[in-house]
């Protein structure tokens, strides 16, 4: 596996935060990659590689309250508008003007709110299974797991956590291969596994008990801001159950520049390494100063 170092900044209310630089020579831009809500760094830790022999650096962050970044003392600051902050801090901490964001889930929320906030620090994005809208099916199926504690004693039992809640995704995943996802969402604390993320991220997603859900924010003028005059590629997992094929298309009607592709057999959200997510963003990069 490539060699990446640490690198750490400080928050603007105080906060230790953490993301892996994985580093190329040359002049190209830079990515930056963003993780999904319940994720951090290592999602990108086979992606990152293969991106970095193109001769890109690229950074894959822990959104505060993932991996090594400190979980926020306040749960409401969990939202997008305080890790746009964070972003902004991490490219004038790493003196980086401008960058290709890869964003998962949640971090295609944050990409599109920094797309609005501070424009001109995005040369492209990479949308992975996300976008303005969101299917109440998939967030439904997302909260009903969010925080939630598990009675996970060995690494066995967290193979079996990641295959029960990511195994309807990803259908074609090997046995074997659930370890290795457990390791990506779970550290060992105290010789057990638990999971990677500060429980009380679920408390600003999840409205009190017996309270209805809150309306979803208008999200398309972020989606505009984004894709207006940018290079934009949408990757779908065909059996997303957050970005349905109803409203892709409507994302590929706003805009109709936005290159598209779909990984089929896969939910939300593609790893980006099956071999049609990655042919897609190597040829999008390629096409990138």
């Amino acid at each position: 596996m490539a060699q990446f170092h640490d690198i750490t900044w400080r928050s603007a209310d105080g906060l230790t935060l953490h993301a892996r630089d994985y580093p190329a020579p040359g002049g190209k831009l830079p990515v930056i990659c963003i993780h999904g809500l319940t994720r951090n760094s290592k999602d990108f830790e086979e992606l990152a590689p293969r991106i970095q022999t193109l001769g890109r650096r690229v950074i894959a962050v822990d959104v505060r309250g993932r991996g090594q970044s400190d979980w926020d003392p306040n749960p409401m600051n969990y939202h997008p508008g305080t890790y746009v902050a964070d972003v902004i801090g991490l490219m004038a901490h790493e003196v980086i003007s401008q960058a290709i964001f890869i964003g998962t889930s949640m971090g295609g929320l944050i990409t599109m709110t920094l797309a609005a906030i501070a424009p001109q620090s995005i040369a492209a994005a990479v949308l992975n299974d996300v976008g303005p809208e969101l299917s109440p099916v998939g967030i439904a199926r997302i909260s009903g797991y969010v925080g939630q504690a598990q009675p996970i004693e060995t690494w066995e039992d967290a193979a079996a956590y990641a295959k029960a809640t990511n195994g309807a995704a990803f259908p074609d995943m090997p046995e074997k291969d659930w370890d290795r996802f457990a390791r990506r969402i779970f550290r060992e604390d105290g010789g057990k596994p638990v999971l990677d993320y500060d429980p009380d991220i679920a408390l600003a997603f999840r409205p009190p008990e017996g309270a209805p859900p809150p309306p979803m924010p208008d999200l398309w003028p972020l989606f505009g801001a984004l894709t207006n005059g940018r290079p934009t590629l949408l990757v779908r997992g065909g059996a997303s159950d957050l970005i349905d094929e109803t409203i892709a298309a409507k994302m590929r009607q706003a805009a109709p520049r936005m290159a598209y592709v779909e990984v089929p057999r896969v939910g939300h959200a593609p790893m980006l390494t099956e071999p049609q997510a990655w042919a897609a963003i190597e040829a999008f990069l390629s096409s990138l100063p």
